[in-house]
């Protein structure tokens, strides 16, 4: 179990968020992890919990205690009780400001011992445990007090690590970070120093003078004060042009382009963002990172997610991703494959490796032409790294294969509608739609929570008429959350019919029934009229006798077609020898077109006539 507490407050088990609920618990939770392994008397605990303690105040926390020590009792961790008060027994390592500071203090003592690029790489993992402000959402004395310490713990940090990476020969590639960085915390004077710093060597003079003008305009408006004594000193040296402030330190000569490694410190995180509203999967997160866990020493890994379209593939995947970006802190890619997309071709492997290089630090003048010559430089890059390489939407294996690392600990997320069996090696995870009750959780949450309440049975229908489908049901919520005169009723009238359904599933830029049909175009037109003749008969699930009287198909052509489909996730497989359609992909398959070059059963067989005939 690990208690997070630099951003909100957060407990985990086995990597799976803990519910600890209510306020007064959370507060009392941290105050316990503000003093780990220490005593922490009852007295205290009242007078942070309340300004004015109430008669009941200790029964209160006798009972706060209870309830959190059920909360904390699947972890190995214990809360115990003593004469004065509680202490819970946790390892330092357990938490993650203590793991902050271990790691603060260990990159300030590879900086005494000249060791910079270990500095940094210790600075930038322990920058990187933060999610927003320490405590962030909980106010008691003590804890707001020490999220203030921790808070600047955090800066103090940050500036170190931009001056460490100057000083390990970077400029240009910080000018972006410094500024955002200034643009938050305009009166930290070392921040500024460091971005005039870098702009001066990038060759932008004038920027880095307009940076010190705007701080000293910044300082004299808001305090009266004129800048610090060092930041006039390097305003003077940039004016006199003064060789110190243009040349970085000499570095070691460059290795050739093939072996080359990112710049000390330049570790790009090109992830999507994590949906805050993320709803379910608790068994497939705990699945995925057990296996991170468990990974072989020195080894790559591979993790494949396959499902329907829709089923929520790439959320999962980008999920498990930001929680696992410490242990893989060289460099965090994202490449969207486009295996799926009416609207364009899959990304060929040469043109998203061309992307990847371009975001591990490599000039577009240094990539070569040939795909063999770009995979070859990019297994070199990743040789002897822990990055993480997210491949999202694959077509199939061999767009995937040129990707792969080839040594080194680099984790490989792979999403695909397909089940990428020829992937070796690969830990697969097929996906499924949501459970019920994780379904009308997503409504609420995109909805609102007391909007759906109020109507639980409606609730329920719209989750099933959307299939449990997780952007099926994140569409319709979005327009249930649009449109204030709605009730939930009102969206369940127009879920319930199946052409109103496509309708209702479809915005200004996403289209429920397109993206399903873009895994129609990889089939054949044999296996599309195949799809399109089940999808109209009217039992929900068939074996492979109904299929061939319904199709007029051999057993044999049966079963291929069958595999095909369940291959690209198009159907399920209930049993040993019994399929069904997914509701909303039954709606998407009675839509296809209807082949016109004389292959399988006639096309003018009616739905009636399919129901005589099965």
């Amino acid at each position: 179990m690990e208690y997070l507490v630099l951003g909100a407050l957060e407990t985990r088990q086995g990597g799976v968020l803990v519910d600890v609920r209510g306020m007064r618990q959370q507060r009392l939770l941290a105050l316990l992890l503000l003093n780990a392994g220490r005593v922490v008397p009852m007295d205290f605990l009242v007078d942070e919990l309340w300004e004015d303690p109430p008669p009941s105040a200790r029964p209160q926390v006798h009972n706060a205690i209870r309830d959190l020590r059920r909360v904390l009792a699947a972890g190995e961790h214990r809360l115990v009780t003593v004469d004065v008060g509680y202490r819970l027994a946790v390892p330092e390592d357990a938490v993650d400001a203590h793991r902050f500071t271990r790691k603060v203090r260990e990159a300030r003592a590879a900086e005494r011992d000249g060791r910079f690029p270990e500095a940094i790489r210790l600075l930038q993992a322990a920058v990187d445990l933060w999610r927003g402000d320490a405590f962030a959402g909980i106010h008691c004395p003590a804890v707001t007090s020490a999220a203030v310490k921790l808070n600047e713990q955090r800066l103090t940090a940050l500036e170190d690590l931009m001056a460490l990476r100057l000083k390990a020969g970077e400029t240009s590639s910080l000018v972006g970070e410094l500024t955002a960085l200034l643009a938050e915390y305009p009166l930290r004077d070392s921040l500024r120093r460091s971005l005039m710093t870098a702009l001066c060597r990038s060759g932008r003079q004038a920027h880095a003078l307009a940076v010190y003008d705007e701080g000293r305009r910044f300082l004299a408006d808001e305090l009266g004060l004129e800048p610090s004594p060092q930041l006039r000193a390097l305003h003077s040296e940039i004016l006199a042009d003064a060789p110190g402030v243009h040349d970085a330190p000499e570095r070691p000569p460059a290795r050739p382009a093939a072996a080359e490694d990112p710049a000390p410190g330049q570790r790009p995180n090109c992830l999507p963002h994590d949906l805050t509203d993320f709803t379910g999967r608790s068994a497939e997160l705990a699945l995925l990172q057990e296996a991170v866990a468990r990974r072989a020493t020195g080894a790559p890994l591979m993790l494949a997610i396959d499902g329907m379209g829709g089923v929520g593939k790439t959320t999962l995947a980008v999920r498990v991703a930001h929680r696992v970006t410490a242990d893989f802190p060289d460099g965090q890619f994202f490449a969207a494959l486009d295996g799926f997309d009416e609207s364009r071709p899959p990304v060929p492997p040469s043109q998203a490796l061309a992307a990847l290089l371009r975001a591990d630090g490599l000039g577009p003048e240094r990539i070569p032409a040939s795909l063999e010559e770009r995979s070859a430089l990019w297994r070199s890059r990743l040789a002897g790294r822990r990055c993480l390489l997210v491949l999202d939407d694959a077509a199939t294996s061999a767009q995937v294969r040129p990707l792969l690392p080839g040594a080194g600990e680099t984790l490989v997320l792979v999403t695909s509608r397909r089940k990428l069996s020829a992937l070796d090696g690969s830990v697969s995870l097929p996906l499924d739609v949501l459970p019920p009750g994780d379904a009308v959780e997503l409504l609420a949450r995109v909805a609102g929570e007391r909007r759906v309440a109020r109507e639980p049975v409606r609730a329920a229908e719209a989750a099933a008429l959307c299939g449990y489908l997780p952007l099926a049901i994140r569409i319709a919520a979005t327009r249930l959350r649009d449109r204030p005169a709605w009730s939930v009723a009102d969206l369940v009238d127009r879920l319930a019919d199946p052409e109103r359904r496509a309708r209702c599933l479809r915005t200004a830029d996403r289209d429920l029934m397109a993206l399903l049909r873009a895994s129609y175009q990889y089939l054949d037109r044999a296996q599309q009229r195949f799809s399109l003749l089940m999808s109209r008969q009217p039992a929900g699930s068939f074996d492979v006798d109904r299929a061939a009287a319904v199709t007029g198909l051999s057993a044999d052509e049966v079963e291929g077609c069958l595999d095909v489909l369940y291959e690209n996730n198009l159907i399920r497989q209930e049993a040993a020898a019994l399929f069904s359609f997914h509701s909303l992909v039954r709606d998407c398959s009675r839509l296809l077109p209807e082949p016109s070059d004389g292959s399988g059963p006639p096309a003018d067989l009616t739905v009636g006539q399919l129901a005589v005939t099965a």
